[in-house]
């Protein structure tokens, strides 16, 4: 087996809709960028119960965590201890890769830190993220998110040691997906920023009854 990306998927298990969405946008976007079967690998990391295995393939592995309690963060490092990839993607159970997105990452094969735009509207009131702002950093707080990039195993694992939780980071919960980007950010060897958008935020939001996480549920209640 040659894998090349490894894909980390967190799930709260209460959103199988959502993650059926997302495994099929994944699946489409390996197809055209000719890594199926063998070329990418999906870890999907259930949080404290046996959620549903909604898709199956022979890239697609499923685990039972006990509950977390920080928002996946050690979900997310338990799946890294796992993967084989040379690569490695974040994702969310509730966002969605667009069919081009690995065929982009691939004409990039020696980068060890890609940094692509996703599509951020159905979450915020701005069409896209990273936003580039002159004489601002593109790697700071509210303009990131795991689902914009693409990593080097090396830099990941290697180097960063993983995905750190927030008692790493003195109980920051809520700032643990920022700390870790710019840990990466700091140690790669190589970083390239592209103006392609390979994901969409929020893409699953409302697919399921009952799934929402607050922000979400306070966006619907909203809706007219």
């Amino acid at each position: 087996m040659n894998i090349q990306y490894s894909v980390i998927i967190p799930s709260r298990g209460d959103r199988p809709n959502a993650l059926r969405h997302a495994l099929d946008c994944l699946h489409e976007s390996a197809e055209r960028a000719g890594l199926l079967p063998d070329g990418i690998e999906i870890l999907v990391g259930f949080d404290g119960v046996r959620g549903e295995r909604v898709r199956t393939a022979s890239y697609i592995t499923y685990f039972d965590f006990p509950k977390d309690h920080d928002f996946g963060n050690a979900i997310r490092h338990g799946l890294l201890k796992a993967s084989k990839g040379k690569r490695i993607l974040f994702h969310d159970d509730d966002n969605a890769l667009l069919p081009e997105a690995l065929s982009i990452y691939n004409s990039m094969p020696d980068v060890e830190m890609i940094i692509a735009r996703i599509d951020v509207s159905r979450a915020f009131d701005k069409p896209y993220l990273p936003e580039h702002i002159p004489g601002r950093d593109i790697v700071r707080q509210c303009n990131i998110d795991p689902l914009c990039l693409c990593l080097s195993r090396d830099l990941v694992y290697d180097r960063c040691r993983g995905w750190q939780g927030s008692h790493y980071w003195q109980g920051k919960r809520y700032e643990t997906d920022f700390l870790n980007i710019v840990r990466y950010y700091r140690r790669a060897k190589s970083i390239k920023i592209v103006d392609s958008v390979v994901g969409i935020y929020d893409a699953g939001r409302g697919m399921d009854k009952g799934g929402l996480n607050f922000r979400q549920a306070r966006i619907e209640a909203k809706r007219p």
